[in-house]
């Protein structure tokens, strides 16, 4: 019986994820860990949420490498976001300045307010 011999070297065509032969199987040719970027609280939530929720996105940016770039970027757009609908959420409502001189207490609280309100707006558009 004649076998064919395999190719040392595979990519498959279509998630451009590329194996060698070892022995009998093919097996994924893992990278090295990408570079370290910081992730923030946002990225770190975002993480959580995938690896739960969102397995196979999870498993591919892993696999490829792209996961800890992917985080930093989620957690740039939140936090961007996050200072953002603060100030104008503030600004709308009268938290300001003046108010923090006045009446300490009733701006942390306000001010409390309008940061759980962006949070749960945060949430719900990136997760």
């Amino acid at each position: 019986m004649k076998t064919e011999k395999l190719a040392e070297h595979y990519t498959n065509e279509r998630t451009g994820i590329s194996y060698t032969l070892h022995g009998d199987y093919y097996l994924p040719d893992l990278k090295p860990a990408e570079e370290e970027c910081e992730i923030g609280i946002w990225g770190m939530r975002y993480l959580s949420y995938i690896k739960d929720h969102r397995k196979i996105l999870y498993t591919n940016l892993l696999t490829t490498g792209k996961l800890n770039a992917h985080l930093a970027e989620i957690d740039e757009r939140a936090h961007s976001m996050e200072e953002m609908l603060i100030k104008q959420m503030a600004e709308l409502e009268g938290v300001n300045e003046a108010l923090k001189e006045q009446n300490q207490m009733e701006w942390v609280g306000r001010m409390n307010n309008i940061r759980n309100r962006v949070e749960e707006i945060i949430r719900r558009e990136m997760f």
